[in-house]
């Protein structure tokens, strides 16, 4: 999976943790408090190379790679707000077999 950070006004900083088994999302809408999402065993992510806020998700299981890449985007979601004006968030850019 590869997902892209999405954000109007406020970075969102994504910080790969613990040999890319936890990933950390800071400044999500200006707020101070710090995301920690752990991957589910034998996922692993990693920042893209070639391309600016996106995180690359990678595993054998697609089953558990789908399920730690929707614990990141559900990390995020906007609460109490319109969230078609707020669209700052974590979101799913494309998935598939990712060719090396």
């Amino acid at each position: 999976y590869k997902m892209r950070l999405v954000y109007a006004h406020f970075p969102i900083n994504a910080t790969i943790t613990n040999g890319g088994n936890t990933v950390e999302l800071r400044n999500f809408l200006g707020e101070k408090r710090v995301r920690v999402v752990n991957m589910l065993p034998g996922v692993k992510v990693e920042k893209s190379a070639t391309t600016k806020d996106e995180l690359v998700i990678s595993g054998m299981d697609i089953d558990l790679t789908s399920r730690s890449t929707a614990l990141i985007r559900q990390s995020c979601l906007v609460k109490h707000k319109d969230i078609r004006k707020f669209l700052d968030g974590v979101y799913v850019s494309s998935h598939g077999v990712i060719d090396e």
